[in-house]
């Protein structure tokens, strides 16, 4: 129990929720940028085998887009996956993902990841791979 309480601590402070965010009612008072890092603390305490995130980014500044996105990131292994559901390319700085698609116009396309950094800077123009 109190090996839990520690590891829960720790998370806390990396994330940089308030030091009382443990003893508090889920989301209740917290701002807009704790809640989504209070997801954040749930995803990385329970552990599940698939976390989809929809728009976890929306509404964050800078700093808080990339505190939750390299907690994505090191959350993520081959025993889970993570789903990313976003409008903002940016977060390519902070995460490495295995697979990209995106959708435009109401079609899904695969994109190589390696070819991330050309799509993310522009506006898909070119004929990509539909799925």
């Amino acid at each position: 129990m109190f090996a839990m309480k520690a590891e829960l601590d720790g998370h806390i402070l990396k994330l940089g929720l308030p030091k009382d965010a443990s003893s508090r009612s889920l989301n209740l008072g917290f701002s807009g940028g704790e809640k989504k890092k209070n997801e954040m603390l749930q995803m990385t305490m329970l552990r599940p085998k698939l976390a989809i995130l929809d728009e976890t980014d929306s509404g964050l500044d800078v700093d808080a887009i990339r505190t939750v996105y390299e907690k994505v990131q090191s959350f993520s292994s081959p025993e889970n996956a993570v789903l990313v559901i976003t409008h903002y390319n940016k977060i390519l700085q902070y995460i490495k993902p295995d697979h990209v698609h995106i959708m435009v116009d109401g079609k899904l396309y695969s994109v190589e990841t390696h070819l991330l950094q050309i799509v993310s800077k522009k506006m898909v123009t070119s004929p990509l791979k539909e799925m």
